[in-house]
């Protein structure tokens, strides 16, 4: 891919216009003291009546309104480079403090001093992000769900009876109206080339960010409310995000000669790479990964446009129409109902569609960029891991799109680990993904019974023959089914001899689960058996928890002698159940594997027989939602539990003839 060196701005020149040129056009000095009082209070109605509204139905004239206040963001601007950060913190700190960021502000205050290449832009999106979430807390006041959306958000009623209409319209010039000066998308979006967006933008932002503490703390007065923050996001499990190696001095070095060479980077977006490197030696690892993803945006868009022979797209779209953002950029169609071309140049490998879909879009990942951007996450405590991933991902990345006499730095000894670690990648968070980690951790759970402490048998009454008849019926019946499937195992897992344990075991799982499945873009019926057989799953491993605490705490009232004649008959069926439970167990997940291996072939060949089958799932389903009522602590139904077991065996027989017909038409 060759790069556009006439490149010098992603903002179309409408936008161009209304950020960089409109708010300059009124030369005329304005005087601080209008909008701010004696003791820094920020006089709101001298702010409001800059913002001027449309005659035909009284909506905000954005484009009026932008050239209006043009002239006091200036004056705001100058006002605060006059102030020593002491004077600052003394006089506005505590207007921050409903925003549960003060430090953030702050810190956009000292950036404000210094204008440093990328510290306004950063400064910028970090400011819009902890507002948003603030605003979501006030919100929450009034409402109950907040919007996702900031637009709808500074549109809202809730937020309009806070703070007043009027105010919420100046809000609107600045972020959330994509008619507006829409800082916060155009950033974040990375549309927006470093010292584009004007620094006395940021410090009104500043200022109107305290002004809006000030008329909080009036209301929380004359209500008596308190305004309550929402919890952080924590990332737990940090080791499933753990795709690259530790990111050394060395890889970093590279990295930054990387980004000045590759056809992935924007020249004119240079800065904003370096910075980010630059911020991960310092261990600031949000402020890393808020410079590096909208960047990630911008070289994707650029790949985007060039494979989908629409290069307009790079540019911001107008209010009209639509941004060019990850979501469309990683769908599998166009809005004109094409194939998306920029999937199939990032096929090979397959890494980056199921790293970017991991790590941003599907709803169980950590979902970084839409987390980041609404404030979502405290910033001080973001984990190395998390950037230290993304920053490995972007430098596979920039390896992949450069030039071919860069093989040197392709081939480098130091990058070849973050390579391999690329190519091997697989998704993590695709419901399929996460219905294999389902199946294991079930498997482990269930594992764990053998172990359970139990009763001697010489102390245990012997049990009735309908029982144990019970229990051998099982055992035919499962490995009956075992027999009908074990053609589509792998080989060296069956034995005639002893089918249950040979079979049912956690290796065969493991090699199951392990199984390359295509995760991009699955069909609908595809994610509507995976989300059935996700909920098996889950019941089955409550059923497997149930049973150990039950067991558990049994024993020890065995062994205390503190149970009646009643539960000590009980527990003795509990005990004959957990015999014939366990591979009923395996068995079921043995089958939500074998299903994992054909389900995109049967859904896609057989859509009449996979309705069947859906069916046929949904009854495993409430087989098992009944196992997790009967075998609960407060019913303890264990004679139903053998009955309800044995007549869902039968059913799994009958169904086994025809999903094999279905597995081999798919194959």
């Amino acid at each position: 891919m060759a790069l556009p060196e006439s490149i010098t701005t992603c903002l179309s020149q409408p936008v161009h216009y209304a950020i960089c040129k409109l708010g300059f056009e009124k030369k005329d000095a304005y005087d601080i003291n209008n909008v701010l009082s004696g003791n820094g209070e920020v006089c709101w109605q001298a702010v409001t009546e800059h913002v001027c509204y449309l005659e035909s139905d009284e909506s905000v004239d954005f484009i009026k309104s932008i050239r209006s206040l043009g002239p006091v963001c200036e004056s705001v601007n100058l006002y605060f480079k006059s102030l020593s950060k002491e004077q600052f913190v003394i006089q506005y700190a505590s207007w921050f403090h409903w925003t549960n960021c003060t430090e953030v502000f702050l810190e956009v205050f000292d950036v404000l001093q210094y204008t440093q290449t990328t510290e306004i832009d950063l400064g910028l999106m970090k400011l819009t992000s902890c507002l948003e979430r603030a605003l979501g807390d006030v919100y929450l006041l009034k409402g109950n769900d907040c919007p996702f959306l900031l637009r709808d958000l500074l549109a809202s009623e809730q937020l309009a009876d806070v703070f007043g209409q009027a105010v919420m319209n100046v809000l609107r010039v600045f972020i959330g109206s994509p008619h507006g000066l829409n800082l916060r998308n155009v950033l974040w979006h990375g549309f927006a080339s470093p010292q584009e967006i004007p620094a006395k933008y940021c410090a009104m932002l500043l200022l109107l960010t305290a002004g809006l503490g000030q008329l909080l703390q009036t209301y929380l007065l004359q209500t008596k409310g308190v305004l309550v923050h929402r919890p952080y996001v924590i990332f737990v499990s940090l080791e499933e995000l753990d795709a690259f190696p530790d990111l050394n001095d060395e890889i970093l070095s590279i990295a930054e000669e990387l980004v000045k060479l590759s056809s992935f980077v924007l020249k004119t977006m240079l800065p904003f790479w370096i910075a980010a490197l630059t911020a991960f030696r310092k261990n600031r690892y949000a402020d890393s990964v808020i410079l590096l993803l909208p960047q990630l945006e911008v070289g994707l868009r650029l790949l985007f446009t060039t494979t989908n022979k629409c290069p307009n797209r790079l540019l911001t779209a107008e209010s009209s129409a639509f941004y060019t953002t990850f979501d469309e950029m990683l769908a599998k169609h166009l809005d004109n109902e094409e194939v998306n071309q920029l999937p199939v140049v990032l096929e090979e490998p397959a890494m980056e569609s199921d790293f970017l879909w991991d790590f941003l879009n599907h709803q169980e990942g950590p979902r970084i960029r839409d987390r980041l951007s609404h404030g979502e996450i405290n910033l001080e405590t973001f984990p190395r891991e998390v950037a230290n991933q993304i920053i490995g991902f972007a430098i596979t990345i920039l390896c992949r799109f450069s030039d071919e006499d860069m093989y040197s730095f392709k081939e480098h000894m130091v990058l070849k680990p973050l390579m391999n670690c690329a190519s091997c990648y697989r998704s993590q968070f695709h419901p399929i993904s996460r219905l294999k980690k389902q199946v294991l951790e079930c498997m482990k759970s269930i594992q764990l019974w053998p172990e359970l402490p139990i009763v001697p048998e010489e102390q245990v009454e012997k049990i009735k023959r309908l029982e144990a008849n019970a229990e051998a019926d099982t055992s035919i019946l499962i490995s009956e089914i075992i027999s009908q499937l074990q053609h589509y195992m792998p080989q060296n897992f069956f034995s005639s001899d002893d089918p249950i344990n040979s079979v049912l075991t956690e290796r065969l799982l493991v090699e199951l689960c392990d199984t390359r499945i295509c995760t991009l873009y699955s069909p609908r019926p595809v994610l509507e058996v995976v989300a059935v057989l996700r909920r098996i799953s889950a019941q089955c491993h409550q059923v497997s928890q149930q049973v150990i605490a039950g067991a558990g705490l049994r024993y020890t009232q065995w062994v205390n002698k503190t149970l009646r004649s009643r539960q000590r008959h009980n527990y003795r069926r509990m005990l004959n159940s957990i015999k014939f439970l366990s591979p009923v167990l395996r068995l079921i997940l043995l089958l939500i594997s074998l299903e994992l291996v054909s389900v995109h072939s049967v859904c896609k060949k057989n859509p009449f027989d996979y309705q069947q089958y859906l069916k046929f799932l949904k009854s495993v389903l409430q087989y098992t939602e009944n196992l997790v009522t009967y075998t609960s602590p407060e019913k303890n139904k264990w004679d139903e539990t053998m009955e309800l077991t044995k007549r869902t065996l039968i059913k799994i027989r009958k169904i086994s003839d025809r999903k094999l017909m279905l597995m081999h038409l798919a194959t």
